[in-house]
């Protein structure tokens, strides 16, 4: 009904309204405010809300104006869903004029548009958005919204824009969106979305910006999106999309900006995307796209942004892209280019960001003359770019960012770098450069970052480094520098990081070091420094990270170090300090993760307080001159090692002797035990008061002691002889002819029948395991205790050669103790029956936890990192600290076993060696298929370097998850797909690691493939191995989840981990 000009006045009776609800007043009062409307109210005389409504000469359409009863839904909406502020509602009758809501002239909201003002964990669907009829506009990006996407949100028919990103929204997008025909803006990046994208939703044909970006969803980007004919961005960066871009999608002659970026989109580059001539952003970096460049890609006249980072792309830098004429930021790095960069990539005169690095590109960096005037950040590193650096590139004078490392570049450094004067990052680390910091250097004040690491720079470090008063990190170690650590350094306030290690400097730390505040992590290992640790390091409050190892450090331990709150990491280990270790049981230590103390002159007992530090994981106070007992509470740190000390007393029995070896006053309580000069004694079991009291019974008892033992031994033996003359006739025979030869001790008696006993004389259903040599036993003896029994097939005792792999594997075991290698209780020694006693190991091998998928899971990243750690120290004990060296031929996942903390220990032995002298042996290839190194093909010398690579196979069968014959296939074949990153090839059972477990697991992978080196001298040591895995990491400038195959394989990522 539509009211003319003629009409003055009409009434509007709002009936069936309680007038007495408040919600139901304001909507009334709302209802004839919002309109220009005279009213009218009583509460007292109407029940019901009467408008007087006064049209002045204006044309109404009834229809077009909400009803009361709209308006009602539309503030009941509002108020029931919780998200403003209950206070602010009672402030103003008027809705349209709380924070964020917009309303028409008619009073119906049109715009909602909140953020960050909602609080968390909201459901999306508390408010409920079907009574919105005129709404044009909504957006609450950022408001902690939770819960799937509301079906009812389709009932919008004048939504125009949608943004629900940077929330935690999930589940799929809903089919319904497609109603919203109007709509012209949907932005749902940022959630948690699943699925692929609805067929539905490509019929919105007045969208124009269209973002799901950074979410999970899956399978094939769908070619129907060629639809939306308006589109002008389109993002889906960051999920799951597989497959190749559809050719369809180049027909969106509107798209402006396109990204395609962190998926797994493969195949290669269309063509065909020419034709989105408009287009002026593209990205596709981190996906799998393979091939070379499109020529035609350089047609696209408008790009000023091109990223086709991470992915396979190969062959030449193409040089036409000096067509892209507009191109303001080019990213080709992580990919497999190879030549030079072409000159003419220098023309490119609106360049602001020029990124070639991780490729395999060579030659000499070209001269980049004044062409590349707006240019601000230039990384060309992990190349192998030679010669000097160009002195064209210097005047490049908006240069912000210049990364030039891990290249082959020499000569010295330019003392034209001085012209960059806007320069704040320059890293030119992992080069050959040589010479002295050039003095003109130190003129780049707003410079940063500075790494000159892993060079052959010489000479003094230069005082004038305080000119540089906006450094924050300064890394120069592993060079040749001489001379003392300058004092002047103290000016650089904003430091957070130095690292000066690996250098020849001497003379003593400067105390003004103490006035870098600001300073996080201090590293100065592996210089001739000398004097003592300054008092006044208690200023450097932020201090995480100190490490002064490997020095001539000498003094007592500073009561400075008990006021370090955020120190984690603590390394002090070879040099020649003295006194207690008081100053570490002192003070406020939270944080403290790991302490260094090897190799000192430090005395007196160790604090108990050491043990209760709450983050405390690694101690190692070895080789020093501790002396009393061992506190409890140090024994339950993770890893602890307390070897070479003057220590004593028990230890307890589930603590591998490792931890303790070298101290002659410990002693064992353990069942089986051996006596020499290597191992530890047997604890007495008098009570020391008595013996104090009593001398004279520290002779006598013994005396009565074991004269009852043989006696009893005398009875045992009886007892044994007829109890197995019936049930055994073969070994008793044997017995009667002297053939029996047991050596082992359990309480004081041959356990010989309770081995037989326990497991019913070798039943299969106790036998959980069997190998080349023997079957392995599980027996429970009558103390409880449970044991593995691994007995000699019995068609094998006889031969000499099993006989001789039985009294090898008795000789090694008997003369090793390490906490990751198995540990033997015992043996017997016979002609019909020869068999091992081993701690049982409840877990099984690490090959059958690998091949169990519930097993698998549960082994998680943490637990992996941990037992491929272990068993490299097992293996360097073997190599470097055993005399003479073990080599032991047979690492595999079947021989590395698990207990139930899921600790590993190498076992099975029958096939090791000694090394003579020469470090070699020449025998017969001995080992497992699919670990055995590849060099004992043509070759019978056997080295610890055939351990080092079984071991290598060993770690990434861990990370993989299954033994991993295609990848050794492919190294032995130099066919390696470098583009293939190492999260593809991780056990996909398992979650994402954490950031700081993926560290662990990048340092494993790269250690793994150093040791699968084909040439066996390019093999680390297991020695060197073992010292990586105990060194804290340093952040790599890579990103993780990014590395490839090839990088792990580089030598730069081996200096990294100084293998």
């Amino acid at each position: 009904m539509t009211l003319g000009a003629e009409f003055n006045v009409e009434s509007l009776t709002c009936r069936d309204w309680n007038t007495s609800s408040k919600v139901s007043q304001k909507v009334c009062v709302r209802f004839c405010k919002l309109r220009r409307l005279k009213y009218n109210f009583s509460m007292v005389l109407l029940k019901n809300c009467i408008c007087s409504v006064v049209i002045m000469g204006i044309t109404l359409d009834l229809e077009a104006v909400p009803t009361p009863s709209q308006l009602h839904l539309e503030e009941n909406a509002i108020l029931n869903s919780g998200w403003w502020n209950t206070s602010e509602s009672e402030d103003s009758h008027d809705i349209c004029s709380w924070y964020g809501i917009s309303c028409n002239d008619v009073g119906s909201i049109t715009r909602i548009k909140y953020q960050f003002y909602t609080p968390t964990g909201i459901p999306l669907a508390t408010l409920n958005l079907s009574v919105f009829k005129n709404l044009e506009w909504f957006e609450v990006a950022g408001s902690g919204l939770q819960g799937t996407i509301p079906p009812d949100i389709g009932n919008l028919p004048k939504l125009t824009h949608l943004d629900l990103s940077y929330n935690s929204l999930d589940g799929e997008i809903p089919l319904a969106l497609a109603n919203l025909s109007q709509l012209e803006r949907l932005d749902l990046s940022k959630n948690e979305l699943q699925g692929s994208i609805p067929p539905e939703l490509l019929f919105l044909k007045s969208l124009t910006w269209l973002d799901l970006s950074y979410n999970s969803l899956d399978g094939e980007i769908p070619p129907a999106l060629a639809n939306l004919t308006q589109l002008e961005r389109l993002d889906l960066t960051k999920n799951k999309f597989q497959g190749s871009i559809p050719p369809e999608l180049l027909f969106l002659k509107s798209l402006t900006r396109l990204y395609l970026s962190n998926n797994s989109l493969d195949g290669e580059i269309p063509p065909a995307l020419t034709n989105l001539t408009q287009l002026k952003t593209l990205g596709l970096s981190s996906n799998k796209f393979q091939g070379s460049i499109p020529p035609e890609l350089l047609f696209l006249k408008s790009l000023t942004w091109l990223d086709l980072s991470n992915n396979l792309l190969d062959g030449e830098i193409p040089p036409a892209l000096t067509n892209l004429t507009q191109l303001e930021i080019l990213g080709l790095s992580n990919n497999k280019f190879q030549g030079s960069i072409p000159s003419e990539l220098l023309f490119l005169k609106n360049l602001i960001v020029l990124d070639l690095s991780y490729n395999s590109l060579d030659g000499e960096i070209p001269p980049a003359r004044a062409n590349l005037t707006l240019l601000e950040r230039l990384d060309l590193s992990h190349n192998k770019f030679q010669g000097p650096i160009p002195g064209e590139l210097l005047f490049l004078k908006n240069l912000t960012w210049l990364d030039l490392s891990y290249n082959l570049l020499d000569g010295e450094i330019p003392p034209a770098l001085a012209n960059l004067t806007q320069l704040e990052m320059l890293d030119l680390s992992n080069n050959k450069f040589q010479g002295p910091i050039p003095r003109e250097l130190l003129f780049l004040k707003n410079l940063t970052w500075l790494d000159l690491s892993y060079n052959s720079l010489d000479g003094e470090i230069p005082p004038a480094l305080t000119n540089l008063t906006q450094l924050k990190s300064l890394t120069i170690s592993n060079n040749k520098f001489q001379g003392p650590i300058p004092g002047e350094l103290l000016f650089l306030k904003n430091l957070t990081w130095l690292d000066l290690s690996y250098n020849s400097l001497d003379g003593e730390i400067p105390p003004a070091l103490t006035n870098l505040t600001q300073l996080e992590s201090l590293i100065i290992s592996h210089n001739n420094i000398q004097g003592s640790i300054p008092q006044n390091f208690v200023f450097l409050k932020r201090l995480t990270s100190l490490d002064l190892s490997a020095n001539k450090i000498s003094g007592i331990l500073p009561l400075s170090l008990t006021n370090f709150p955020s120190l984690e990491l603590l390394n002090i280990s070879h040099n020649l300090l003295s006194g207690s270790l008081e100053p570490l049981s002192k003070g406020n230590h939270a944080q403290l993760t790991s302490i260094y103390l090897k190799n000192n002159s430090i005395s007196g007992k160790i604090p108990p307080e050491l043990g209760y530090l709450p983050s405390l994981d690694s101690l190692d106070l070895s080789y020093n001159n501790l002396t009393g007992t061992v506190p409890l509470s140090v024994l339950a740190v993770a890893n602890v090692d307390l070897s070479f000390n003057n220590l004593k007393g028990p230890y307890p029995a589930d603590l591998s002797e490792f931890r303790l070896i070298g101290n002659k006053g410990v002693c064992s309580d353990d069942d089986f035990y051996y006596i020499d000069e290597n191992k530890f004694k047997h604890c007495s079991a008098q009570d020391n008061k008595v013996k104090h009291r009593h001398n004279q019974l520290v002779i006598v008892l013994p005396i009565l002691f074991f004269l009852i033992m043989a006696f009893l031994r005398l009875v045992r033996l009886r007892h044994i002889r007829i109890a197995t003359k019936n049930k055994h006739a073969k070994t008793t025979a044997a017995t009667k002819n002297g053939d029996l030869f047991c050596i082992w001790n359990y309480d004081g008696n041959i356990a010989y029948e309770d081995i037989i006993t326990a497991t019913q004389d070798f039943d299969m259903r106790y036998c959980i395991g069997t190998g080349a040599y023997g079957s392995v036993y599980r027996a429970q003896l009558p103390s409880g205790k449970i044991v593995a029994v691994k007995k000699l097939h019995g068609f094998e005792a006889e031969v000499a050669a099993f006989d001789e792999s039985f009294r090898n594997e008795v000789k090694v075991l008997s003369e090793i103790k390490h906490r990751h290698i198995v540990k033997l209780h015992g043996f017997c020694l016979h002609r019909r029956i020869m068999f091992l006693i081993y701690e049982y190991m409840e877990r099984g091998s690490l090959f059958s936890v690998l091949f169990d998928d519930v097993e698998a899971m549960e082994l998680d990243w943490k637990k992996r990192v941990n037992i491929v750690k272990g068993t490299a120290h097992a293996l360097s004990y073997l190599h470097h600290d055993f005399t003479p060296p073990i080599v032991h031929r047979d690492i595999s996942a079947s021989n590395v076993l698990l207990n139930s903390d899921w600790e590993p220990s190498v076992s099975d032995f029958g096939t090791a060696r000694f090394l003579s002298s020469d470090s070699s042996h020449r025998t017969m290839v001995a080992g497992t298929i699919g670990y055995i190194a590849p060099e004992l093909a043509y070759s019978m010398v056997v080295s610890e370097r055939c351990d080092v690579y079984s071991f290598g196979v060993v770690a990434l069968e861990t990370l993989v998850g299954s033994h991993p014959k295609e990848i050794l296939s492919s190294l032995q074949s130099a066919s390696t797909e470098n583009g293939i990153t190492l999260c593809e090839i991780l056990d996909q059972r398992l979650p994402q690691a954490t950031m700081s477990v993926l560290m662990e697991i990048v340092s494993v992978a790269i250690v793994a493939f150093a040791c699968l080196n084909a040439n066996p001298c390019s093999r680390p040591t297991m020695k060197s191995v073992s010292q990586c895995f105990l060194t804290q990491l340093t952040p790599l400038d890579i990103p993780l989840r990014e590395i490839s195959l090839q990088q792990l394989m580089s030598q730069e990522l081996r200096h990294y981990l100084n293998l």
